[in-house]
């Protein structure tokens, strides 16, 4: 067990009163925050385990004890994504929109407020938000699109997508790949593996580059695409994650002329 995880927990416990846990305070205390005893029996696990763990001795906690302990002690969103970090487990709760983050108005206003065209990815990949530039740019995508639009779906079942990307088996495979590294060890978790399932089902060309093992960061730079009406358009791809919902990611692809 990670020493950072024990004297996280730790201190994080003698900065929770029994008040503040709703317990009484009752009796004399060495320190103001809880008990191992008391936070052990909030928690529902015994004094000894807790003791251990605070000890950093090789004992198991679940993902469901850490959400568990990270509700008694009252953690902010910063501080619970650092215990499930520093304890490497995946937070159940990752991406299903609680916390802190910014609510979907302010992320269609920065959207709204980038000329070029801009969208904003989910942990799936599903578009959160976008702007007009992009939906003019992904007409078969974003365009009278219905709610949260994913864009592999639109790579890898979306006849145009072929039309529209130049170099589209290139372009298919590294997004791939991209994927893959984003996703990491939760893509057999839901949604993910059911949406790694339905396009490896649907595309013989998913299925095999999947299949590849293939692992690439989302390094940004030359996007071109042959438009229908505009002809050939080039941009400059950055890739950008919200500081307070670092599983969104801003995409904007910059003209280059």
């Amino acid at each position: 067990m990670s020493n950072k995880l024990a004297q996280f927990i730790r201190a994080r416990r003698e900065a929770v009163t029994p008040a503040m846990a709703g317990l009484p305070g009752g009796g004399r205390r060495r320190t103001p925050g809880l008990r191992r005893e008391e936070l052990a029996q909030l928690c529902g696990v015994s004094p000894t385990w807790l003791t251990w763990l605070e000890q950093g001795r090789p004992v198991s906690a679940s993902a469901k004890m850490l959400a568990r302990l990270a509700q008694i002690l009252q953690l902010s969103t910063a501080e619970r994504a650092y215990l499930f970090d520093v304890a490497d487990k995946h937070d159940p709760s990752h991406g299903t929109g609680e916390g802190e983050g910014p609510a979907s108005a302010e992320l269609a206003a920065i959207v709204a407020a980038i000329a070029a065209p801009a969208y904003i990815l989910d942990r799936a990949w599903n578009a959160v938000v976008w702007n007009g530039a992009a939906s003019t740019l992904f007409a078969a995508w974003l365009h009278g699109a219905a709610a949260m639009p994913n864009q592999l779906r639109f790579m890898f079942l979306e006849p145009g997508a072929r039309d529209l990307i130049v170099g589209w088996p290139e372009r298919a495979q590294r997004l791939v790949a991209e994927f893959r590294a984003d996703v990491g060890r939760q893509a057999d978790q839901a949604p993910l593996a059911g949406l790694i399932a339905e396009l490896a089902g649907a595309s013989l060309e998913f299925r095999q580059w999947w299949g590849a093992q293939q692992v690439q960061g989302r390094d940004g730079g030359l996007r071109q695409f042959q438009h229908a009406q505009q002809g050939l358009l080039e941009f400059n791809q950055v890739t950008l994650h919200l500081a307070r919902q670092h599983e969104l990611k801003l995409v904007m692809l910059l003209p280059l002329s």
